[in-house]
């Protein structure tokens, strides 16, 4: 990086002023690929209108 500072600072300051460039200054970022992630799908599992009709005809209690 060729950056010229004037007035000439003393070498705390220029040391910084480097820092704070440094830490300002836009880097690309590399950005790992995502893990996919499962669709979500409808499941019928315990679901009352998935048992068969025979289990889940109410029977009379007399």
């Amino acid at each position: 990086m060729d950056t010229q500072i004037t007035p000439p600072p003393t070498d705390d300051e220029a040391v910084a002023i480097v820092a704070a460039m440094q830490a300002l200054w836009p880097r690309p970022v590399i950005a790992a690929e995502e893990t996919k992630r499962r669709e979500a799908t409808w499941r019928f599992s315990g679901r009352w209108w998935a048992k068969p009709l025979p289990a889940r005809r109410d029977r009379p209690f007399i």
